[in-house]
């Protein structure tokens, strides 16, 4: 039973700055809940996840079956997400980088559809971004405060570590 969303950068970025072969237990741990099946995500970001290398991504590329939900498979609340994407591209879209430019530090349409995924599913959505420490920005907004405004829970991996139970 999935239990959360999962953005690229999620586990992309934590990757960088907590390499699996010197943290081989963490890592080890975090493919066991991929394996039993708690992280979902849709096409594009199983698109972008196939572009990262190691084994925390050849897991989730083994295992795409189970992150991976089809539009028009019936087990999941499919017309809900297209619902959702389609209006959050239309009420976020003075934020959508590829709107405005690809104005840097906001969100892109890859984001907003594993934003709208989350929001169907009701799940937590796991991303590397924080949110801002400023005051919110008319013309910016990242991730978290997209998943906000739209009620969707957000998770760094730390937080995603710790509601696993999952320590080095």
């Amino acid at each position: 039973m999935s239990k959360y969303c999962l953005d690229t950068s999620g586990f992309s970025n934590p990757l960088e700055l907590i390499p699996e072969d010197i943290h081989e237990t963490l890592w080890g741990k975090v493919k066991a809940v991929i394996q039993d099946g708690k992280i979902w995500c849709n096409t594009e970001i199983l698109e972008e996840i196939h572009r990262i290398n190691g084994g925390v991504a050849q897991c989730l590329k083994d295992h795409s079956h189970l992150l991976k939900k089809e539009i028009g498979d019936d087990a999941w609340p499919w017309r809900d997400y297209i619902d959702h994407n389609e209006r959050m591209k239309v009420e976020h879209t003075a934020y959508i980088s590829e709107h405005n430019g690809n104005r840097k530090m906001t969100v892109g349409l890859n984001d907003i559809s594993i934003i709208a995924f989350a929001k169907a599913l009701g799940l937590p959505l796991i991303s590397m971004e924080s949110p801002p420490a400023r005051e919110p920005s008319a013309i910016k907004k990242r991730i978290p405060e997209v998943c906000k405004l739209e009620g969707v829970e957000h998770l760094t991996f730390n937080d995603f570590l710790r509601l696993e139970g999952i320590k080095s």
